[in-house]
């Protein structure tokens, strides 16, 4: 697309794009895209790019895509984001973290962090959430990493039908996507954890209790770990399900789950840094998740080797030892 568009042969002249007023091309032509397509249309002239800065259409973009992000506070934060405001969110929070990141230490880690999270069923919304969480404390930077988004008693009810079988609680499952969005107020930067489609799926043989993991594996200096986000669902009375436990952690490849202050290293690293694109994000979340998982298996099993190694080596001094003190008392 140019500014200037072929030559009409009926009217033998030529329409200008400049021709129409801009306000009619952003409220009747590019408030009906989605983000990544109003990404390419502003490639494609610099009048396009220029109607497509506007903050109020990807205020807009970033509210439907993520309904969390519509409350006061994010609203606002949003808009100060450096480099283009709701555009310069919306492209943290779409992008995938890049698979070759690291850590990096240029700023001290953020003293608060906001969790913006949003769950869908076939493009359903059934439950949305915005919750701060302190970093400061040493309650925090010493226990567990866990963030929770709903209290034990807490439900959530569902559209969902109870799935009953293996096979089918994978195929309703399937249908679920989740957003987590991590944002640093006071940085302005803000990263997705999630891979928004399920890379494991289990059912409680007893209770039914369904359990949908989501993840991202984020790289440090000292090996990789796992960002996992788990919904638990359970049956209802009427035979629905009910969304019972969102929840965050960070567990490292010998399911060690990490400490606030840990997490912080990590979570930091994710903030800072370039993304890679979004296009790809449920393939790349599948394929890093099974080579993490596989890089764990690997890892548990030179762990057993080891450890059987060193077990004969005990039990051959052991008997060693006892040979020479039996060769000892014999030869007094």
């Amino acid at each position: 697309m140019r500014d200037t568009t072929a030559a009409s042969a009926d009217q033998g002249g030529a329409t200008t794009l400049s021709a129409l007023h801009p306000d009619i091309i952003e409220s009747h032509v590019l408030t009906r895209l989605d983000g990544p397509s109003l990404g390419s249309v502003a490639c494609c002239s610099a009048t396009l790019r220029h109607i497509s800065s506007s903050d109020n259409l990807w205020s807009d973009i970033c509210h439907s895509t993520w309904p969390s992000t519509a409350s006061e506070r994010l609203s606002h934060l949003i808009s100060t984001f450096p480099d283009g405001g709701a555009r310069a969110f919306f492209s943290h929070a779409f992008s995938v973290l890049a698979a070759d990141r690291r850590l990096t230490h240029s700023s001290n880690p953020p003293p608060e962090l906001i969790s913006a999270v949003d769950i869908r069923y076939k493009d359903k919304l059934i439950f949305t959430k915005v919750q701060e969480t302190e970093t400061l404390s040493g309650w925090f930077r010493c226990s567990p990493f866990r963030i929770d988004l709903l209290e034990p008693k807490d439900v959530v009810p569902t559209p969902i039908k109870h799935p009953e079988g293996d096979e089918a609680c994978a195929e309703t499952t399937n249908e679920m996507s989740l957003s987590w969005i991590l944002i640093d107020p006071i940085g302005r930067r803000a990263v997705n954890l999630s891979s928004q489609k399920p890379v494991a799926v289990q059912r409680h043989w007893l209770t039914g209790e369904v359990q949908v993991r989501y993840a991202s594996i984020l790289a440090g200096g000292q090996g990789h770990v796992q960002c996992g986000i788990v919904v638990t669902c359970g049956g209802s009375e009427s035979g629905e399900m009910h969304v019972r436990e969102v929840s965050l952690e960070i567990e490292d490849m010998d399911g060690t789950h990490l400490t606030g202050k840990d997490s912080l290293v990590f979570l930091q690293g994710a903030l800072e840094g370039k993304n890679g694109t979004g296009k790809y994000r449920v393939q790349e979340g599948h394929r890093r998740y099974k080579a993490y998982m596989e890089m764990k298996r690997e890892r548990k099993e030179r762990k057993l080797r080891r450890e059987g190694a060193l077990d004969m080596f005990c039990v051959a001094f052991g008997v060693a030892a006892l040979v020479g003190l039996c060769c000892f008392l014999w030869c007094r």
